[in-house]
């Protein structure tokens, strides 16, 4: 089952902010993810506050994701973002597809 990871950052140093964004990707596509939304418009519909800069990324179960957020690859890609961005991390469950 396929879980994905959604990040809603706010930039707050743009050269650690590349820094990090390249070592991530790296990592992400290393752990067998790929990128669903980076960084594209963002459009509140209902709810409050409005939404800052999302990021989804699936990867092919929670345990992988897991792995590589735990990861020492991702730990230096998490030494920039510490001054990068702020940044909320959800992980979630998706669904089996239906057959």
């Amino acid at each position: 089952m396929p879980a994905y990871v959604i990040s809603e950052v706010e930039m707050r140093d743009a050269a650690a902010f590349e820094a990090y964004r390249t070592l991530a990707a790296e990592t992400i596509a290393q752990y067998g993810g790929r990128y669903i939304a980076r960084g594209g418009a963002a459009e509140l519909v209902e709810g409050a506050p409005a939404p800052k800069t999302i990021v989804i990324v699936e990867f092919p179960t929670m345990a992988i994701a897991r792995e590589w957020y735990a990861s020492a690859e991702y730990a230096e890609a998490l030494k920039h973002r510490r001054t990068a961005m702020d940044r909320r991390l959800i992980f979630v469950e998706g669904v089996l597809p239906m057959t």
